[in-house]
């Protein structure tokens, strides 16, 4: 196996840790949000949830990426 698979699972497999390991923060600032949505750190916290969706889909988005390369790699 070439070090272009191996790097492809490992981002797969340390991006799906990160993001259930942060799933449970996120719920809980988004229940703080909806509770209190006149608080000043409201903003703060959607601000952060904003970011996890954005990286979630960028993690998303270079995943495929590696994936099709990989395969184009090995098949191509």
């Amino acid at each position: 196996m070439d070090l272009l698979l191996w790097v492809t699972i490992g981002f797969i497999i340390i991006g799906f840790i990160v993001l259930i390991s942060m799933k449970t923060s996120m719920e809980y600032k988004l229940a703080y949000i909806t509770a209190n949505s006149e608080d000043m750190e409201s903003s703060v916290k959607a601000k952060s949830i904003i970011w996890w969706i954005a990286s979630t889909t960028v993690w998303g988005m270079v995943s495929m990426i590696l994936i099709v390369w990989c395969f184009h790699n090995h098949f191509g």
